[in-house]
């Protein structure tokens, strides 16, 4: 379980990118303009003569009210599948992978920073947003194992963050290229990414309200000539499978699903992504095991495999994968996970995701016995007398988008979770949850996503401190990309 289980009855994160797929092109990075501006929000730049700041202004001057007098530039090379999404205003035009840029993606982002800095001209981009948030509750304290929203009837800065990024090119196939990523994050939701052994103190020991991250650093090294395309990755990256991520915008809707809250946030290791064609992808990775640095004790030699296929339609995509997986035996976050992810198109503008995974963890320390779990984790509820047992979970969500408009969409999230144990979320109990979320965007660069959520503990009371079987939210965010 993550620190934040036990240090605010919290719970934790997972899995992602944007445009093109989630985490996996350094996630967060703002779709392309709005697809009824015929022209492209970089060719408003100030003149290089007009000062930092009066170029960052007109970036979002052009953004919020663009021009129609300027020819839109023609859409740069892809080689593959075409994208079965919208971009804005879904978080990803294509079917998510994680742990590596969309390979024959190509590198289409301009950002108000970069346009700022030197007309968005160079390869390494920095770049992120700024996200406040807000929420009411029927629970006065607490509204945890709910995510990224735990503090009840609060308004607060969810994330600060910084990219730094270079993505290498995938579609050319003539020769190696590199990239990397950084990232800088601040705010209540550190809490999510928290990996044991990355300035942990903050919530493990301080259990700090707010606090700093280095949530991904990683060198990407692609291969052109392996079958249609190997990226290899190296460094902290996402947990590699779900529909859902830490970083705000590669979310369809501003809280967590219940299975996202606590499965995987982070691993350390190398992972490699092979294109077998255009619609079979292989990953095959070795890593430190979940959320702990390969410096911990609690490391562990660890598997992640996975494959996607496409459907010739791209209408389909299934996405399995084995994450984490070694011996079994507990410790600190050292979850088995079995994840398998399906999206479907019914058109152009209505789509749905589904997930659904197994996890589990053996000889857990029981709740209450003599052996005292690891910091930031629960115990298990084991069987009276017993001094480990071990500890599964299950879950399952469903989520249906509706397009309106090129920056309106509705989504609609069901989520089952069956913590059998307790060991995820503190309380051994049966949850679900549905949520109904409209998303507006601003440009292509202000997102808004207000929404409404029922949450229900089946078995025992798990909300606002134990104390209630039901909870009532609604809540929202405000994302500002810059």
């Amino acid at each position: 379980m993550s620190a934040a289980a036990v240090t605010s009855g919290t719970v934790h994160a997972q899995t992602g990118t944007m445009p093109a797929s989630r985490e996996s092109s350094g996630g967060g990075a703002l779709p392309t303009a709005p697809r009824d501006s015929s022209t492209s929000v970089a060719s408003f730049a100030s003149p290089a003569r007009a000062g930092f700041f009066a170029r960052w202004a007109a970036y979002y001057k052009a953004d919020w009210h663009p021009s129609t007098s300027v020819a839109a530039a023609p859409a740069p090379a892809r080689r593959g599948a075409p994208s079965p999404l919208d971009s804005p205003p879904f978080p990803s035009s294509d079917w998510s992978y994680g742990g590596s840029p969309t390979i024959g993606e190509p590198d289409t982002q301009s950002y108000p920073l970069m346009t700022a800095i030197n007309g968005a001209r160079s390869r390494t981009k920095a770049y992120g947003w700024v996200e406040p948030t807000v929420n009411g509750s029927t629970s006065s304290d607490s509204n945890a194992p709910v995510a990224n929203d735990p503090y009840a009837n609060r308004f607060e800065l969810n994330q600060f963050v910084l990219y730094v990024e270079r993505l290498p090119d995938t579609v050319q196939r003539a020769h190696v290229d590199w990239g990397y990523h950084l990232t800088a994050l601040y705010g209540t939701d550190y809490r999510y990414t928290t990996d044991k052994g990355y300035l942990s103190q903050q919530l493990l020991d301080d259990h700090h309200q707010y606090g700093f991250d280095p949530a991904l650093e990683y060198v990407d090294v692609y291969f052109p000539h392996v079958a249609q395309g190997m990226n290899v990755r190296a460094g902290r990256f996402i947990s590699i499978p779900g529909i859902e991520a830490q970083l705000a915008p590669n979310n369809y809707v501003f809280s967590h699903s219940l299975l996202y809250a606590v499965d995987p946030f982070t691993d350390t290791g190398i992972l490699a992504t092979i294109k077998l064609s255009d619609r079979w992808l292989v990953q095959l990775g070795l890593t430190a095991s979940h959320d702990v640095a390969p410096w911990t004790r609690d490391a562990k030699p660890s598997l992640d495999a996975c494959v996607s296929y496409t459907t010739h339609s791209v209408n389909d995509n299934i996405y399995a994968c084995a994450n984490g997986i070694n011996d079994g035996e507990y410790a600190y976050n050292n979850m088995q996970q079995y994840d398998a992810t399906w999206y479907h198109r019914f058109s152009k503008s209505v789509h749905m995701a589904t997930e659904a995974y197994s996890m589990s963890e053996r000889d857990v320390p029981a709740a209450g016995g003599s052996i005292a779990p690891e910091k930031g984790t629960n115990g298990a509820a084991c069987r009276p007398g017993a001094q480990r047992c071990f500890a599964p979970e299950y879950a399952l969500a469903n989520y249906v988008q509706r397009e309106f408009s090129p920056h309106d969409y509705v989504s609609f999230r069901s989520d089952f979770l069956n913590d059998k144990k307790g060991q995820r979320t503190g309380v051994a109990t049966r949850y679900s949850e549905n949520t109904l979320s409209w998303t507006h965007w601003f440009g292509s660069t202000v997102q808004l996503r207000p929404e409404v959520r029922f949450d229900q503990s089946w078995d025992r009371a798990a909300y606002n401190n134990g104390a209630r079987s039901s909870q009532f939210t609604a809540a929202s965010d405000l994302i500002f990309h810059y």
